[in-house]
């Protein structure tokens, strides 16, 4: 099918803003969402628009031979005008000076695409051109102000954003370097369609013909850069959120020996709450370390603190850092804690305890080290053998 090389990359950018679309119903106040989704719909509308069966239908439904034309300039106009008031809102700061950046570019533009409007009316087009308009028209009063307007505003564009992403990218690392570095190429490649487009149509001001310049090298050109600068955009915010739900996870799975070791000790009903099967990481993990701290409290009244102070030595003895000699401390403590627990099931010393001492907050806040020291620290079972070997002993 003709218009297959427009069509694919338009299918495949209405694909990613429909993944966006649960994310802008909840957040459309958001400046950033709202240009990221305005310069996927532009982009989506770009490919469209400007597949030569498209400009044909739209043609012949309008009845103009070439109205496709100033409309595919006009959406080409506002991708470019898209992009830069999504870096302008992506690159941040005071928001009055963001706003007002914002509404220069879109005046300025706008002011571009009333001016191409009005310069096709005055022209003359009789002739339909869904692939060569640019090179055919070359010479033709007004259609020819339309072209290089059209070609001035998007090179003007490509030339800012590529400074201002060079300029950014200096500074940043990780996705949105390479979310920056994705949409110089595609800028890059812009100036190149650019490039060949000035080509074709100098080369029929001056007589000559290379129109298969505009007609073969600038499509593959302009798709390619669509593609490189839609994912430079979605890269970074898709990326982040990717390594902050990894995080979630993996913290998640890390603390999953300690949960294990402490659900013998939670306070009765504890952990039966159940949560959907399409919960989130945060909620999960939520759960997680509320269950584990409540553990922790009812071991409470089990710990033996002269037990950690000799965990802790020998962690220390051991090579251990401050840090993990504190974790390992703790979880040598909660180890044997949770023996003496198992060992007294009618909870005589809980009822008996007349006060408890809090875990040091250093330990609550490095879960994952405890869980980490309960299943690879020998100074840990160590001391789960000997509080074993102890409640064996009594009678």
């Amino acid at each position: 099918m003709e218009g297959l090389d427009f069509y694919i990359p338009g299918a495949a950018l209405a694909v990613a803003f429909g993944f966006r679309l649960p994310g802008i119903s909840r957040s459309w106040r958001d400046p950033l969402l709202r240009s990221v989704s305005a310069l996927l719909l532009v982009a989506v509308s770009v490919f469209f628009f400007a597949a030569p069966p498209t400009i044909a239908a739209v043609n012949r439904i309008t009845g103009i031979p070439n109205f496709s034309a100033p409309l595919v300039y006009c959406i080409l106009t506002a991708f470019s005008a898209s992009c830069l008031v999504l870096v302008i809102n992506w690159r941040g700061g005071p928001p009055e000076v963001t706003a007002r950046s914002s509404r220069r570019v879109i005046t300025a533009y706008s002011a571009v695409i009333v001016a191409m409007i009005v310069v096709f009316a005055l022209g003359d087009a009789p002739v339909e051109r869904l692939r060569d308009l640019d090179t055919y028209y070359a010479n033709t009063p007004y259609m020819r102000e339309m072209i290089v307007l059209y070609l001035v505003a998007h090179t003007t564009a490509a030339v800012v954003m590529t400074v201002l992403c060079r300029r950014w990218s200096l500074r940043v690392h990780g996705w949105l370097r390479t979310g920056l570095v994705l949409i110089m190429t595609g800028y890059f490649l812009n100036l190149g369609f650019d490039a060949v487009k000035y080509a074709a149509v100098s080369a029929r001001w001056a007589g000559y013909n290379l129109d298969w310049l505009s007609t073969r090298v600038a499509p593959p050109l302009a798709s390619a850069s669509a593609i490189f600068i839609a994912a430079g955009f979605i890269l970074p915010l898709a990326g982040q959120r990717f390594m902050d739900a990894w995080r979630t996870w993996s913290t998640y799975r890390k603390l999953g020996t300690l949960w294990r070791e402490l659900r013998s000790a939670a306070p009765k009903g504890t952990g039966s709450v159940r949560i959907s099967l399409w919960s989130s990481g945060n909620l999960r993990l939520t759960q997680r370390e509320a269950f584990i701290h409540d553990g922790i409290l009812a071991l409470d009244p089990y710990f033996d603190h002269a037990l950690r102070a000799d965990s802790h030595a020998a962690a220390l003895a051991a090579g251990a850092d401050a840090d993990l000699a504190d974790a390992v401390a703790e979880a040598a403590m909660l180890a044997a804690a949770v023996v003496a627990r198992d060992a007294d099931p009618q909870g005589t010393i809980i009822t008996s305890a007349d006060t408890r001492s809090p875990l040091p907050k250093q330990a609550q806040r490095d879960l994952v080290g405890m869980s980490r020291a309960l299943r690879h620290s020998p100074v840990v079972a160590a001391a789960r053998r000997s509080a074993a070997m102890s409640e064996s002993s009594h009678p």
